[in-house]
């Protein structure tokens, strides 16, 4: 009995293990390479069903692209310091979210925008922010927003 128990965790384990690995297709790693070319210690996962991340760093700074199973590229972030804010942005901080702490600053871009993400707390609320260079918000979550979206798209997921 203790021998079957063994040999399904280990089982179970491969499984997961196997699921786990991500592979995309060759034509995400080629436009992963185009675009992103002298990137180290690259790590894939799935981040929805068509769509690809890759972490990795660059240039020394850690940072992530994501691109749909055609290879098209949808999105960029890297980890920026607060030193690299540019100062319309630092003061929109400043103004719009005093009393909020900021912890992670990175940079994000896609096809629409370009911008700073930006993760915000207080004592009872987390958001994340995205202000455009200019230092105008174009985005605002709630980390409960943020939920509410997750679940959402696990649901649909769930139900295909």
């Amino acid at each position: 009995m203790k021998n079957f128990v063994v040999l399904t965790v280990a089982l179970c384990l491969i499984s997961f293990s196997a699921c786990s690995q991500k592979n995309p297709p060759e034509n995400v790693k080629k436009e992963f390479s185009q675009k992103f070319a002298g990137a180290k210690s690259i790590k894939w996962v799935t981040e929805k069903e068509n769509e690809w991340e890759a972490e990795f760093k660059l240039n020394g700074k850690e940072m992530s692209a994501c691109f749909d199973n055609a290879g098209k590229w949808l999105e960029t972030e890297a980890e920026v310091s607060a030193k690299e804010l540019p100062v319309a942005v630092a003061n929109t901080l400043k103004n719009e979210f005093s009393g909020f702490k900021t912890d992670e600053f990175s940079t994000i871009e896609n096809p629409e925008m370009n911008g700073f993400e930006i993760a915000l707390k207080n004592k009872e609320t987390e958001l994340t922010v995205i202000i455009g260079a200019d230092g105008t918000v174009l985005k605002k979550e709630s980390a409960e927003e943020n939920k509410k979206e997750s679940n959402n798209e696990k649901d649909e997921k769930d139900e295909k």
